[in-house]
């Protein structure tokens, strides 16, 4: 098999790329994954009861990018979707992120106006200046009170990690509302896949410049690529971007998730998709799939999300560690790009990203490499 470009990972960005090379650049691809799937972490499926569910946990796709809405809507339908989540806090299911009715309904307030939120936030914020970590910023945007019932312990099940050891770019994805308004999410675009992500991605790599193999470990199997497929002018990586470099600066850390399922005989178990659970039972939050998707079923599954440090790396940790040895990573990376060796996504660039993120630096990465 001869070909022009390997890409390790059939994730957003190895899809991506994959597709860009073989359609625009009509370079022969091959996507490889160690996976027995397409689509990474946004892989979702069939299950035994019939409901449509994502394997790694939910994904809500939002985006102000026009190219990026323009770009995915190429491969699929859209749902009308709004992502909203609640908190299950002192016995109470309220809204999150932070709004006005959380704070009404937590402290038994009557607030009417975004000027009395306002008011209230400062009165109840600290002053700090220059926030270093996730537990500075969450003082200085929402306060000890709200920061001791939503993010400490909630913080501590996702990362193992207290906030003060994590970099404030942590908490400044949570957004803090000053209104009524308990969308999660305030871009211009949302939606969920008509048929589901997989799809979405399965189209993306169904080009005859394309040829995906399964079940194939990069750096188990890399010597028998090379034999097989001869030379290649590109190389685009998506895994742990320590991995790559077998470690030589260290071993950075990925937090890992295990999910258990569950399938009930009632049409819903829970009133929204998600519910987080910060203080209370070992999971972080239940996600019902069905809300998002749109299913008409009689019955439900349900997911529950256990953070661990075992299996699939899934996000990077943030605490300022991990961000310094990254950083010699990065410049070793960056060194590779003058050979055709780009490493790109959540893994490789060790940054939590949303979706819409990683499909634009994917276009992004491309546009540099082809300039199309």
């Amino acid at each position: 098999m001869a070909i022009d470009v390997l890409i390790v990972g059939a994730g957003i960005s190895g899809c991506v790329l994959a597709e860009r090379f073989a359609s625009v650049a009509q370079k022969k691809v091959l996507v490889i994954d160690k996976r027995d799937h397409i689509g990474g972490n946004c892989y979702d499926f069939i299950d035994d009861a019939g409901i449509l569910i994502p394997l790694y946990g939910p994904h809500m796709f939002h985006t102000s990018y026009e190219n990026v809405w323009q770009y995915i809507s190429r491969f699929t339908k859209w749902l009308p979707y709004q992502h909203r989540v609640k908190c299950y806090v002192d016995g109470l299911i309220v809204p999150f992120p932070v709004n006005i009715t959380t704070v009404n309904m937590l402290f038994n307030l009557n607030m009417t106006s975004e000027e009395e939120m306002i008011r209230w936030l400062k009165d109840n914020t600290e002053d700090i200046k220059d926030p270093q970590t996730s537990e500075d910023l969450a003082l200085m945007r929402v306060g000890r009170v709200l920061y001791e019932k939503f993010y400490k312990n909630y913080t501590f099940k996702q990362w193992d990690k207290w906030p003060y050891e994590l970099d404030a770019s942590l908490f400044n994805r949570i957004p803090v509302r000053t209104d009524f308004n308990d969308r999660y999410f305030a871009d211009k675009y949302e939606g969920t896949p008509q048929e589901g992500y997989t799809s979405i991605f399965q189209k993306m790599l169904h080009h005859k410049n394309i040829n995906v193999m399964l079940n194939v470990d990069y750096f188990n199997e890399v010597e028998i690529i090379k034999r097989d497929i001869g030379n290649y002018r590109i190389l685009i990586f998506t895994g742990p971007i320590d991995a790559f470099f077998d470690y030589k600066f260290g071993r950075l850390q990925y937090r890992s998730l295990e999910f258990e399922y569950e399938t009930l005989d009632l049409e819903y178990f829970q009133p929204l998709t998600v519910i987080n659970y910060p203080n209370d039972h070992r999971y972080t939050r239940i996600t019902e799939p069905k809300h998002q998707t749109g299913q008409s079923h009689p019955r439900t599954t349900v997911i529950k999300e256990y953070p661990t440090w075992q299996g699939d790396p899934y996000y990077p940790v943030p605490s300022q560690d991990n961000l310094n040895r990254y950083s010699k990573y990065e410049l070793a990376a960056k060194d590779l790009e003058k050979e055709g060796i780009y490493l790109i996504g959540r893994l490789a660039n060790y940054k939590h990203l949303n979706m819409d993120q990683a499909f634009k630096n994917a276009l992004d990465l491309f546009h540099r490499i082809e300039g199309g």
